[in-house]
């Protein structure tokens, strides 16, 4: 973990989606800087693992109402009732053609990553209401600004959220709650592990008109190492994490590695159909792993 020069004040933080990856990274860097912070998992026994490394968690899960309520009472007796900042983390990706996805699988996807993340959200803006402030950060994607093919669960989830946030933070101006969007490329993390899991789970090869494209979708999802150009660590989203919670005045979006970057310039320079052309040759780069 980097980012390691301490703070004057340290701030209480409440991180979800801590198990692997980007929150993972966030919780030991803003830890050791000082910060009171308590992460979230759905698992005990990522539980005991973060526990035993000397950090504070409570388990919480997206996807339920009354465990969502409970994690957070928990949490606020680690961070004596106050929440300066929240970070939204937690978030899978359901890989898939879009006509082969079922109710079931649009459901779950956007049962984490846009309503229970939001539900979640909701409670903690009435904690940082009674504060008179408090900073929340998104943890979006590059696939909020843009679509990939293969993606479309994935893709409209994080839509949805930016659809959420720009929304929010329209409603709390002048509540000096201050809302960011991070907005991350390609990131080393245990992601495409967890989304080949939910392939199994809801995607039927031999019955798609895609077949031949999942075999190629099954080899990438299941290689070592990263496998797309500009891949960074979980660090460089960690370091915009850093500056929402000790920057005066934090930035609306962070952008995270080249291809953000990248597409997001080239969404507003190019008309549409050449804009299609670019990201279906992504695609067919993918398909040739």
């Amino acid at each position: 973990m980097q980012h390691m020069k301490k703070m004057a004040k340290p701030k209480h933080i409440l991180i979800t989606g801590c198990a692997t990856g980007i929150g993972r990274d966030a919780l030991f860097s803003l830890h050791a800087r000082g910060h009171r912070v308590v992460g979230t998992v759905r698992k005990s026994a990522d539980l005991r693992s973060l526990q035993d490394a000397g950090l504070t968690v409570v388990l919480l899960d997206l996807d339920d109402d009354k465990v969502i309520a409970a994690g957070l009472k928990t949490a606020l007796t680690h961070l004596d009732g106050r929440i300066d900042v929240l970070f939204n983390n937690a978030a899978y990706g359901q890989p898939g053609a879009v006509e082969d996805l079922s109710r079931a699988a649009l459901m779950a996807q956007f049962n984490t990553n846009v309503i229970g993340t939001q539900q979640l959200t909701n409670q903690v803006i009435q904690i940082m209401r009674r504060q008179a402030a408090g900073r929340i950060v998104y943890n979006s994607s590059v696939l909020g600004l843009v679509a990939l093919p293969y993606r479309g669960a994935y893709n409209a989830s994080k839509f949805a959220l930016e659809g959420l946030v720009d929304t929010l933070r329209l409603e709390l101006h002048g509540t000096n709650i201050a809302i960011s969007l991070i907005e991350p490329g390609p990131i080393t993390s245990a992601f495409r592990a967890n989304a080949m899991l939910q392939y199994k789970k809801h995607i039927f090869p031999e019955q798609s008109a895609h077949h031949s494209i999942y075999a190629a979708m099954e080899k990438r999802l299941t290689q070592s190492g990263p496998t797309a150009p500009f891949t960074l660590p979980a660090a460089a989203v960690t370091a915009k994490v850093i500056h929402v919670v000790e920057s005066r005045r934090p930035k609306l979006r962070y952008f995270v590695t080249f291809p953000t970057y990248l597409l997001a310039t080239l969404k507003w320079l190019l008309p549409t159909r050449c804009f299609d052309w670019v990201l279906r040759r992504i695609s067919r780069s993918e398909q040739r792993v």
